[in-house]
């Protein structure tokens, strides 16, 4: 009979964690125990987010975390959000992508780079109902980032853009997109400049939706623009300047995707413990036998170590001392864990893991794409390999 249950009840323990902070993984692990897991393989299925859903993030306070209350945010730390989103992981890590996004790209990048008046317009929409997509990457533009071909020309008061985005994550969900376009293709990475633009902007459109592996829920689309005309006003930090909001901005979203990739193994792992218990063979139950009690240890082994760098890079970052070194290690070493841990829980549950009835096959497509997005796995040693050599 399918399992319903969103996860092993009893979670891995827990490391340096305040009241507040308990307080808030508490009530997002009920959430989404109650209102998620009931539609995750619908939502999979349908490769949709369901809109109550997101209601639901919304008016639970998760989708502009770091915000000042005064602007309707939560008023909250990085570290809460990084919580909110393995949390929500462990659940559906298609889900977690929207608040991940939401909070540790968008609303980071307007906190530290958009002007008091514009963090006045836009972080209280993006508190209430409105997603902000993140859109940077392009068809020949992705570790490479700022290899970046679309174009903003200036015209008057306003910018005109011309070119095409792909592997925009929330694009379909989006009403505000934070888009990265060069205003001097000579100038290299210092002619890149960040705009707000809204959907329904003239020449702006949201086009074809990707049919992904895994995190189906979450839609991954291409966008369009063509002749969009963006207020000068809009333009996010100074123009020339995206690529420090760019780098910036990934390195701490890093730690968020490291945060969904824990999740998604303790969810994956959570399963395997309780399907351990209740599948019987020869006799007795298969977490009797040694070779499944030791699976189960390095998996909940290999999920502490990545929570404790994760946790470590979002501290660091919360105390504003450098953590890129901290933010690679911990996005590189838990997208490994996610892939490892999903792999065995679909071999503890044998020919079960493999169909769709059962949870640990969509955590194990869910996996996959953390090696990814947001810097591949290479660019993480990269990154790690220049910082302890300088």
């Amino acid at each position: 009979m399918p399992e319903t249950d969103a996860a092993a009840e009893t979670p891995l323990p827990l490391t340096s964690l305040n009241e507040e902070e308990t307080m808030l993984r508490d009530t997002v692990r009920q959430f989404a125990q109650q209102e998620i897991a009931p539609r995750v393989r619908a939502m999979d299925e349908a490769q949709k987010l369901d809109p109550e859903v997101l209601r639901q993030l919304f008016e639970l306070g998760l989708m502009a975390i770091e915000a000042p209350m005064e602007l309707g945010g939560a008023g909250a730390s990085f570290f809460s959000a990084v919580l909110a989103v393995e949390e929500i992981a462990r659940v559906d890590p298609a889900v977690a992508v929207i608040v991940d996004v939401q909070n540790t790209l968008a609303v980071n990048a307007l906190l530290r780079w958009a002007t008091p008046d514009q963090q006045r317009m836009w972080l209280p929409r993006m508190a209430q109902q409105t997603v902000c997509a993140y859109a940077l990457s392009e068809a020949g533009s992705g570790s490479d980032a700022f290899s970046l071909t679309t174009q903003a020309r200036k015209d008057g008061d306003s910018y005109v853009l011309s070119g095409r985005k792909l592997w925009i994550s929330n694009a379909l969900e989006a009403d505000l997109f934070l888009v990265f376009a060069t205003v001097d293709p000579s100038a290299g990475y210092r002619g890149i400049t960040a705009f707000i633009v809204e959907r329904g902007t003239d020449g702006f459109t949201v086009g074809h939706k990707e049919d992904k592996m895994g995190i189906r829920a979450s839609s991954t689309c291409e966008l369009l623009f063509d002749g969009c005309r963006v207020p000068a006003s809009n333009v996010v930090g100074e123009v020339g300047k995206g690529y420090k909001i760019a780098i910036e901005t990934l390195n701490e979203g890093r730690i968020g995707i490291a945060a969904q990739m824990l999740g998604l193994a303790e969810g994956a792992w959570g399963f395997a413990v309780k399907y351990s218990k209740e599948r019987k063979q020869f006799g007795k139950a298969i977490a009797e036998f040694q070779a499944v009690q030791f699976s189960l240890a390095e998996m909940a082994t290999q999920i502490e170590a990545a929570r404790m760098l994760i946790y470590n890079a979002a501290r660091m970052k919360g105390a504003g001392v450098p953590f890129v070194k901290e933010a690679a290690m911990a996005k590189l070493f838990a997208s490994r864990v996610a892939e490892e841990v999903a792999s065995k829980a679909v071999e503890i549950y044998g020919g079960y893991g493999f169909v769709k009835d059962y949870p640990v096959e969509k955590f194990y497509r869910d996996a996959k794409i953390g090696s990814i997005y947001e810097g591949t796995s290479n660019m993480q040693l990269a990154t790690i390999g220049k910082m302890i050599l300088q």
